[in-house]
């Protein structure tokens, strides 16, 4: 019989994780602690957003030119107060701001960067699609007390924590320390992320699905168009199709291919040539997610890991999933030259 009262709280797995080094001073476990309050919070707004005035649009737009949804807003603030006091973080990153965000005077700065994307997908509440947050952390590199830009343009390998929060039909937040990849759902009854995906890992061999915009598919490069056509399984290909699903939601997609594998792909095209998906605070934490599952990521040509970004907001062209899938990608676009 299941013995119902052998639960794990995400606050006990990260105690168990900060054992594991014994350097630890708890700064950095305080971190993901108060990161995973932040997600109780922005999964009750969002949870009653049809009954709040919480959709719709504030009338600005952010640093990509994209409008800005009020849950947006309400998300980068719950995040920004979750952890501008706490004395363990130097500044944070947002897709919201177009500088590092810096910590209060009167609050005590830490050794530790946060970046993160507050509600991505939050365009798509109005209709009950599933949204996320992400984030990552890195440690400090410059020798400033409150942290400088240099030390938030660090390439994704020099990440110590990354994960996020998916907003959906029940509310799981996923991350890894380099141990591992792990998913917890809040159960609502008792307030609590619970222990529910231990050590995932991307299935292999690989699943025969597929995610990407074929919408898009005239503005795409030819290696790009040969390789959906491979996967389709059309325009002479051979083998038998995958299937396709997507989303259109980051975290969503990603969060089907972690479980069910596969490949994601948001690749550039002829009115976006670096890509939309940004480096930072979307790609890079992704990819190591995806790594210690097992799988890989890359910009068609790199490991995304490998890129060191040049500013906060940089585009990135981005395949995810699979490492097997994620390689014949790469294969097929190294015909583009």
């Amino acid at each position: 019989m299941k013995d119902d009262t052998h639960v794990v709280t995400i606050d006990r797995h990260i105690i168990d994780q900060e054992r594991l080094q014994p350097e630890a001073t708890g700064a950095f476990s305080s971190i993901l602690t108060d990161i995973a309050l932040a997600g109780k919070i922005i999964s009750h707004k969002v949870n009653m957003a049809g009954l709040m005035d919480v959709l719709g649009r504030t009338g600005d737009t952010n640093v990509q030119g994209e409008r800005v949804e009020k849950l947006d807003v309400f998300a980068q603030e719950v995040i920004y107060r979750a952890m501008d006091h706490t004395g363990h973080l130097c500044c944070m990153v947002s897709e919201e701001h177009p500088e590092p965000i810096p910590i209060p005077e009167k609050f005590p700065a830490g050794p530790y960067v946060l970046v993160f994307d507050p509600l991505d997908g939050s365009s798509n509440i109005d209709v009950n699609v599933s949204i996320g947050t992400i984030f990552a952390i890195y440690r400090k590199v410059s020798n400033e007390e409150r942290g400088t830009e240099a030390d938030c343009l660090q390439a994704g390998r020099k990440q110590l924590g990354a994960g996020y929060v998916v907003y959906g039909s029940s509310t799981m937040l996923v991350y890894t320390t380099g141990s591992g990849v792990h998913g917890f759902t809040l159960d609502p009854s008792i307030g609590e992320f619970i222990l529910s995906h231990p050590n995932i890992r991307i299935p292999d061999p690989p699943a025969r699905y597929y995610s990407v915009n074929e919408a898009y598919y005239s503005r795409w490069s030819p290696g790009q168009k040969r390789f959906v056509d491979r996967l389709r399984g059309t325009n002479g290909a051979s083998g038998p199709g995958f299937s396709s699903r997507y989303i259109g939601s980051l975290v969503s997609d990603f969060h089907r291919t972690l479980l069910k594998g596969g490949i994601f792909m948001y690749p550039s095209d002829e009115r976006n040539p670096s890509g939309k998906l940004r480096l930072l605070y979307e790609a890079s934490p992704l990819a190591w997610i995806a790594e210690e599952a097992g799988g890989r990521a890359s910009d068609g040509r790199r490991d995304i890991l490998d890129l060191v970004p040049e500013e906060l907001h940089q585009r990135t062209p981005f395949y995810i999933g699979s490492t097997e899938l994620v390689s014949l990608a790469e294969e097929y676009l190294s015909e583009d030259g």
